[in-house]
């Protein structure tokens, strides 16, 4: 129902109580053009609207909003919890500028494992539908992709798509790396692949000591029957999930549970969420929800597990969520969470011991996350988000690289690899590939390569996964990128090529992106492509430097110097000749003795210096 404004001036409030119920509900304050300004729920809709023009309000954001309002509509509940449900299904449908407003990802990152003869593990987002089993969720790409990545190691079940498993006739790279085992080809039976996935499972439970015991006694069946190279792996295996408890373990004790803490300041309040399951530490998450100015920590925080936890989709409530305040109406919304989740979900601020250790953590990091959120606000956050915006990624992104080939005429060719996170460039994880073994100048081939030899390392256990990849080129090198990554199965990286518009000024990129067909174009103004402008650059900054390094060094000890009677005066006509000493090396006899100085005979001695006899 809705009331009209009588007093063209202003909301005739008094009119509008006079007939309004006091059943529960949620009511909707409209301004003079029609848009809601605020959606609230209520246990008895005429008390609480009431509340806003009985009492003299010194909270400037309510007396701001109330001098606001044209209209108010309203929609009778059977229930209060049904009201909060509707206010929360309503505040993310139309965004109302006074409520507190959580911007979330659009889905959230799982493990999967399906129901084959040979299970897959996998990086999942999105709806479950899938037969199969689930674990998580975890707060980013990231935390999954590292988990996945142990995972291999410890317990080595393929992850590659049913597409490339049904059609390989042999073992692929991951088999020679020793992080799958081959089922695809029939080099492991059905029972020994079940066990790996058994124990895999058991670790995502969080119970790793059952894993620990089962090694072991294999470990022992082995010894006692003189199997010393079984016995050893599985030594090396407890080894390795040892390690593991001691890095990933918060608390000697199991159970489900998120950390939920907030902090504020200059206007601005950070969330910060700390999944924890089966005991062990999943990683945490950082949100920074909108209209927050002149709210109190219960209101931030009460508006925030609203939305983040009654939006349904794929997210999972735990049994219990740890708070460092009392939410507002936190009664209420632990019963709407009961509902939901089909059990009991406690909301707890004060707790003791362990539980209140996770809270000082988690409150630690909103402060901190919060102070570099201030201090960058104007500047690399909001390109991050600008970006997310302008691909359409499911998160912002929080790891961003980049590649690039630097080379003269195909010599001395250097592949860089630059990386970006939320405070900017991580020098520390730059790295350079010197090119070697492909014909000179060609810029795919390079690429490749430097592609290979960096997601072979990662997959190997060094490193960090990026969330976004960035190559610069067009399609070509898009291609390449989507290759390698396909051959050495990494999953939940988008790929991002970076041609020069046709002019090749700045501001005319051309964008293309995995699975779409036409590139996108960006203004120029756009903060999105002046973040991509600057990683680009910085990844051609530093391919040049070392291109330059490697070029002045085969200079300096060039291979021409070893041939007898190539003197200094013949060496650099040789090089003014050929443009450099990939393509003297190219070059054949005929060729080499067109050359002024240059006779035969020494032709010959040149080529047979880059071309041994046998090669």
């Amino acid at each position: 129902m809705s009331r009209n404004p009588t007093d063209p001036q202003g909301f005739d409030h008094r009119s509008f109580l006079a007939n309004l119920t006091s059943r529960p509900g949620v009511y909707r304050m409209l301004n003079g053009q029609g848009e809601v300004i605020y959606v609230g729920k209520a246990r008895n809709l005429k008390r609480r609207v009431a509340s806003y023009f009985r009492r003299q309000e010194t909270h400037p954001k309510v007396r701001a909003m109330v001098g606001q309002i044209a209209d108010i509509q309203v929609t009778v509940t059977h229930t209060e919890t049904e009201a909060l449900i509707l206010e929360n299904n309503l505040i993310k449908e139309l965004r109302p500028r006074y409520n507190v407003l959580l911007r979330d990802d659009k889905s959230y990152p799982y493990i999967f494992l399906s129901e084959d003869e040979y299970p897959r593990l996998a990086l999942h987002r999105g709806a479950r539908r899938r037969k199969g089993r689930y674990f998580g969720p975890y707060p980013s790409a990231g935390a999954a992709k590292e988990s996945l990545n142990l995972l291999q190691k410890l317990f080595p079940v393929r992850q590659c798509e049913d597409s490339f498993f049904r059609n390989r006739s042999r073992p692929c790279l991951q088999y020679q790396i020793e992080r799958c085992t081959a089922p695809c080809v029939g080099l492991i039976d059905p029972e020994t692949y079940r066990e790996d996935v058994e124990h895999a499972v058991l670790f995502l439970e969080g119970r790793d000591n059952q894993v620990i015991d089962a090694l072991a006694a294999r470990m022992e069946a082995a010894s006692e029957a003189l199997d010393f190279e079984a016995a050893a792996r599985y030594r090396d295996q407890i080894a390795q999930l040892r390690r593991v408890q001691e890095r990933q373990y918060v608390s000697g004790e199991g159970g489900d549970l998120d950390v939920v803490a907030g902090a504020s300041r200059a206007g601005t309040a950070c969330v910060q969420v700390f999944y924890i399951r089966g005991g062990r530490n999943l990683g945490n998450k950082t949100f920074f929800p909108r209209n927050t100015q002149q709210s109190e920590m219960g209101e931030v925080l009460g508006a925030f597990l609203t939305q983040y936890y009654l939006a349904g989709g794929d997210r999972l409530v735990p049994t219990e969520i740890l708070v460092n305040e009392a939410p507002d109406e936190s009664e209420l919304l632990e019963q709407a969470l009961s509902e939901q989740a089909g059990r009991r979900v406690a909301i707890r601020s004060a707790v003791r011991g362990e539980r209140a250790r996770w809270l000082d953590m988690a409150v630690r990091n909103a402060e901190h996350a919060l102070t570099a959120r201030l201090a960058a606000r104007t500047d690399l956050g909001g390109r991050l988000e600008a970006l997310q915006e302008a691909l359409d990624l499911e998160a912002v992104p929080q790891r961003v690289e980049c590649f690039d080939i630097s080379h003269t005429r195909g010599e001395a060719a250097v592949a860089s690899c630059v990386v970006f996170d939320a405070e900017g460039p991580v020098k520390s994880d730059y790295r350079r590939f010197n090119i070697r073994d492909i014909e000179p100048g060609d810029d795919y081939a390079a690429m490749r390569q430097a592609l290979e030899r960096r997601f072979r390392r990662l997959k190997e256990g060094e490193g960090v996964m990026p969330d976004l990849l960035l190559v610069d080129g067009g399609r070509g090198q898009l291609a390449q990128a989507e290759q390698v990554l396909e051959e050495l199965q990494v999953a939940g990286v988008t790929v991002c090529g970076v041609a020069k518009g046709p002019t090749r000024k700045p501001g005319l990129e051309q964008l293309f992106l995995s699975g779409r067909e036409a590139p996108i174009i960006l203004p120029a103004d756009s903060p999105a492509l002046h973040f991509i402008q600057q990683v680009r650059d910085e990844a051609h900054r530093f391919a040049i430097s070392g291109h330059r390094n490697r070029r002045g060094k085969s200079r300096q000890t060039s291979s021409l110097e070893e041939i007898p009677g190539l003197g200094p005066k013949r060496r650099r006509e040789l090089l003014r000749q050929f443009g450099g000493l990939q393509e003297v090396a190219r070059a054949g006899v005929e060729d080499l003795a067109r050359v002024s100085g240059i006779s035969r005979t020494l032709a010959q001695r040149i080529y047979d210096a880059f071309h041994p006899a046998g090669n």
